[in-house]
């Protein structure tokens, strides 16, 4: 596995988590108005996260092409039809870290495909994120995305190989 992707192990139960389901995320947004609010709000997202164990803050598990340090540890389910990932992640800062939760409010918990055929890029646009953000903090978003991307991929290899 190439060391810029984060270990994708089996686990026997799903991670606690304390990031509010997606559609409660674009519900709260819609009722704010101004970008400060949201800004806050994002940031309330992050700190209401699970704080992510140190077992997890490795190299491998390091998102490349973030300004911030940013982590995302991955996990599978193999026992399905199709793998089910789940993730946690964290940020040393406090905007990028409400980040990390919207996505992972997307994406963790999914089957592989489904993680595939989801679009948080257009989530992120659709919030008002992409327009309000710094550039790097974009990038860097876009990179957490191709980096849960590419686990999906490689649990869908793993799972394929498996069943040869």
């Amino acid at each position: 596995m190439p060391a810029t992707q984060g270990q994708l192990t089996q686990m026997n139960q799903t991670p606690a988590s304390d990031i509010p389901a997606i559609d409660e995320i674009i519900d709260n947004f819609s009722l704010l108005d101004e970008w400060d609010d949201r800004y806050r709000y994002v940031i309330e997202l992050g700190r209401a996260m699970s704080p992510l164990p140190e077992i997890h803050r490795t190299d491998a598990n390091k998102v490349q092409g973030c300004a911030s340090q940013v982590w995302l540890a991955t996990t599978a389910q193999f026992g399905r039809v199709q793998p089910v990932l789940h993730f946690c992640g964290d940020s040393d800062a406090h905007i990028v870290r409400g980040l990390v939760a919207i996505l992972l409010s997307v994406v963790s918990g999914k089957e592989a495909s489904e993680i595939l055929a989801t679009d948080p890029i257009a989530l992120f646009d659709r919030l008002g994120l992409g327009e309000h953000l710094t550039p790097q903090r974009s990038n860097g978003f876009r990179s957490m995305v191709g980096r849960i991307r590419a686990d999906a991929q490689q649990a869908l290899a793993a799972k394929a190989a498996a069943a040869e």
